[in-house]
């Protein structure tokens, strides 16, 4: 994969394409307490459902893992669109296991998977929803993303309170 902007690597990590195996780290981040609390799911049916929708776009080439010695400890994927009409644009996931969180891997992982997106896919626009109070929104930000919409009453958390997510683009 070419790099459209240099890309810094972090000592210690790599980044490759996601593997079908990779799933196993990702169903244990989204079943984290300290990850999950950022995602929708709650419990194992849910994380299973969301582990197979995610990993599932590995096959087209579009997802990303990191590594630290051969392990995964993040993922990143571009949610292709199917229709041409609408395939210059895409929305991607993040994750980051938490004891690598904090540490320049959700950098690493985002910036290449922004080189992914405009050298392989052609993707002009790239954008992402986020739970408002997500500490990876000061990430998104400091990458140039944007706020441009926000819906109050997103997730009906299960003690009735919401938590409001926050749409974030970015041109590429």
């Amino acid at each position: 994969m070419s790099k459209t902007e240099e890309l810094e690597e972090l000592p210690g990590i790599e980044i490759r394409y996601t593997e079908m195996a990779d799933g196993k780290y990702l169903r244990e981040w989204l079943l984290d307490p300290n990850v999950n609390r950022w995602f929708p799911m709650v419990d194992t049916a849910e994380a299973e459902d969301a582990t197979n929708r995610w990993i599932g776009f590995a096959r087209w080439r579009c997802s990303l893992t990191a590594t630290r010695d051969g392990v995964p400890i993040g993922i990143t994927t571009l949610y292709l669109q199917p229709y041409k009409k609408l395939a210059h644009q895409c929305e991607f996931g993040i994750i980051v296991s938490d004891k690598e969180r904090g540490k320049g891997v959700g950098t690493y992982l985002l910036k290449s998977l922004m080189a992914l997106a405009k050298e392989t896919f052609k993707i002009e626009l790239l954008h992402l929803q986020v739970y408002a109070g997500n500490p990876a929104t000061r990430l998104y930000e400091r990458l140039g993303f944007k706020e441009f919409g926000r819906q109050n009453e997103w997730i009906k958390e299960l003690d009735g309170s919401y938590t409001a997510r926050i749409f974030m683009e970015k041109n590429l």
